[in-house]
């Protein structure tokens, strides 16, 4: 089925959040053309809207590239979602839902984590980790910060893959539904106390002396076995 530019661009990030996409890889127009069933020039439009975004560039006569962010690019991704969560969380109450349909809709998200991690599937299972974030701002009613933090969130997960997080998947989890009961026993402060000292763990994971690289196009857009658009805007 033909896919529309904007969901070209959806896909790729969705493959950079669930860290089947890596940093460095190339993303050949053709290759991208023949897999979406879609002409070069949708591609390269695609492509464009991903490096405004800062998440592809173009190596003169090389081609297409997912980007490799420096520690300092890294560090400066952490720090914006530091400053969005950490919002998020202080007006919780404000946010103009249910407090208890956000922390439903957050334990079922973290029970999709928990069966992704006991089963294995590491793609479905980084993808929901990351996604968490994203959730929690959507259910909380701030689209426009929704779409923000998922850039920012797919840029920390390429500073993960690039220089190797030591951050365990059941320790995310953990932390995640720490959160969670903090937002349950009505305690933002605390649950926002929780959520910066997980972004904190994660970046703390990361091995700058260690990128590694991936050449696995077709592998890494293969789209996942569960709905990503759920949380896509």
């Amino acid at each position: 089925m033909s896919r529309s530019q904007t969901e070209i661009a959806q896909q790729v990030v969705e493959s950079i959040l669930a860290q089947k996409l890596a940093p460095g890889e190339r993303l050949g127009e053709q290759a991208l053309a023949d897999l979406f069933g879609v002409s070069r020039t949708l591609v390269r439009e695609a492509l464009m809207q991903l490096q405004a975004r800062g998440f592809v560039e173009v190596r003169s006569r090389k081609g297409w590239y997912v980007v490799e962010p420096s520690v300092e690019e890294a560090r400066d991704a952490f720090a914006a979602r530091r400053i969005i969560e950490a919002g998020i969380l202080s007006s919780a109450f404000e946010a103009g839902r249910p407090l208890q349909s956000v922390t439903r809709r957050l334990r079922a998200h973290i029970a999709e984590e928990q069966k992704a991690i006991d089963g294995a599937d590491a793609a479905t299972r980084a993808f929901l980790l990351a996604d968490f974030h994203v959730c929690l701002a959507e259910s909380m009613g701030h689209r426009s910060l929704t779409a923000m933090l998922r850039d920012l969130t797919a840029r920390t997960t390429l500073a993960a893959s690039l220089y190797q997080s030591r951050h365990e998947a059941g320790q995310s989890c953990q932390e995640h539904a720490a959160i969670v009961e903090a937002l349950e026993a009505g305690d933002t402060g605390l649950a926002r106390e929780r959520l910066l000292a997980h972004i904190g763990h994660v970046e703390e994971a990361l091995n700058p002396g260690s990128p590694r690289a991936h050449d696995r196009l077709r592998d890494s857009l293969s789209p996942l076995p569960l709905p990503l658009s759920a949380h896509a805007g």
